[in-house]
């Protein structure tokens, strides 16, 4: 595959915070958790989790990214940004009580998804919490664009996104416990046409 971050670099130049408000699907993070959040993009999930007094490492492989997910975490004095490949995590085993993937391992291609869920699964604590969003088949965008892979379609500048089924994400998840797993679906009104928008949630533990 080739490698989006130059894409990501540009689309976060170009138009700064990409997303506003607050994500409808956020972790029960208890207070002094230690959280590692997988691809921060322009701070909105991060943003949101600094409300939970919890200790936050946020990891981008877009610099731009990294430099704004630095900037909310320092105003909060509530942890460090880094910039780094979730596909190869600098960190230890069993560094984290928590980590949070929302909307960072559908930009991956098939291989890519399964590597960012094993060092996941590396750096998560024993006992610890892995909290997973992304968009489901059922959502409008969905074979919109040059399909690459199955249900991974490439739009834009380059940017690929991939399009989940439930049974999916637990065959994705097998080395960690299953929770839950979980689809939200709503209406955004475009153009005067009611359009479905459509996710998949997981919250997945080490422990057996």
């Amino acid at each position: 595959m080739t490698d989006s971050r130059s894409a990501w670099d540009q689309d976060y130049i170009s138009r700064g915070r990409l997303w506003g408000g607050n994500p409808a699907l956020l972790p029960d993070v208890v207070a002094g958790a230690s959280v590692l959040e997988l691809g921060s993009g322009s701070g909105k999930t991060l943003h949101a989790l600094m409300n939970r007094s919890c200790d936050i490492t946020a990891i981008d492989f877009s610099k731009k990214a990294a430099e704004m997910s630095y900037r909310i975490i320092t105003k909060y004095h509530a942890g460090d940004a880094l910039v780094a490949d979730a596909r190869g995590l600098p960190f230890v085993n069993d560094a984290f009580g928590v980590v949070v993937a929302s909307h960072v391992i559908g930009h991956m291609q098939y291989d890519d998804r399964v590597t960012i869920v094993s060092e996941a699964a590396r750096v998560l604590q024993p006992d610890g919490r892995l909290f997973f969003v992304e968009f489901s088949v059922d959502d409008m965008r969905n074979g919109t664009g040059r399909e690459v892979e199955n249900a991974t379609f490439q739009r834009g500048k380059g940017i690929i996104t991939h399009y989940f089924t439930e049974p999916e994400v637990e065959a994705l998840f097998s080395m960690l416990r299953k929770e839950s797993v979980f689809s939200r679906h709503w209406k955004m009104r475009v153009r005067g046409r009611d359009l479905l928008r459509a996710e998949i949630g997981g919250i997945f533990s080490k422990s057996w």
